[in-house]
């Protein structure tokens, strides 16, 4: 039979360590540089919102 106390010892243990080793996973992620296809495509969709909101500020109702 298995003691429940050790059970759950167990199990956190287990949690401890997945979540060691997504942080450590995310850290190495998280410091890579954002590639620059990504730098661009954020720069035109600033670029289509910046023409947007300014078409919607001039813009007649029709």
């Amino acid at each position: 039979m298995t003691n429940p106390q050790q059970s759950r010892h167990d199990r956190r243990e287990i949690e401890q360590r997945i979540d060691e080793n997504l942080k450590r996973a995310f850290d190495q992620l998280a410091s890579e540089p954002v590639p620059d296809r990504f730098v661009d495509l954020l720069s035109q969709l600033r670029a289509q919102e910046s023409g947007n909101k300014t078409a919607d500020a001039g813009g007649t109702d029709d």
